[in-house]
């Protein structure tokens, strides 16, 4: 029986995790001063392994019958599949970081962090689109519905914060 190959990576995660982290951020200090520079880093980093997580339990369990055990293979490949979640959380906490030991204050760290998820996620969109062959007319599609929604959350952070 021929094995369907699984991708080395998924390219949704990556912009899905650039959501999730920059609506970390987003949803960060809403009516309250901002979190300091390093517990805004663990919160980026540790919400993207909690999702990884959640994402490979949900696949292994949504993939296999009610009596089937879980194999190890099966494991690595769900964990292999998603963890491009836990990578897109990496550049914000990074940003995060880098802001506050060039003495950003902490809302200028926190909001360094949410541009730096908002490009990553128009980032890898708009790679996908170009690797699957899209015109440029619709990498500009792709690159505009990403930045929209990645400024909705942008806005939200606003209203929350004003």
């Amino acid at each position: 029986m021929r094995r369907e190959q699984q991708p080395a990576s998924d390219y949704a995660g990556a912009i899905y995790g650039s959501l999730l982290a920059a609506s970390v951020v987003a949803g960060t200090g809403p009516g309250q001063e901002p979190p300091h520079p390093a517990q805004l880093t663990i919160l980026l980093l540790a919400t993207g392994v909690v999702f990884w997580l959640s994402h490979v339990y949900a696949h292994l369990v949504g993939e296999r019958s009610a009596r089937a055990l879980v194999s190890a293979h099966a494991f690595r490949a769900a964990a292999r599949r998603d963890w491009p979640i836990v990578q897109a959380a990496v550049p914000p906490a990074a940003a995060v970081a880098i802001g506050a030991a060039v003495g950003m204050s902490d809302s200028g760290a926190a909001w360094l962090a949410l541009a730096v998820a908002v490009g990553s996620q128009v980032g890898w969109a708009s790679y996908v689109a170009a690797v699957g062959g899209a015109t440029r007319g619709r990498l500009v599609i792709v690159a505009a519905v990403n930045l929209v929604l990645g400024l909705l959350i942008v806005l939200l952070k606003a209203a929350l914060t004003h």
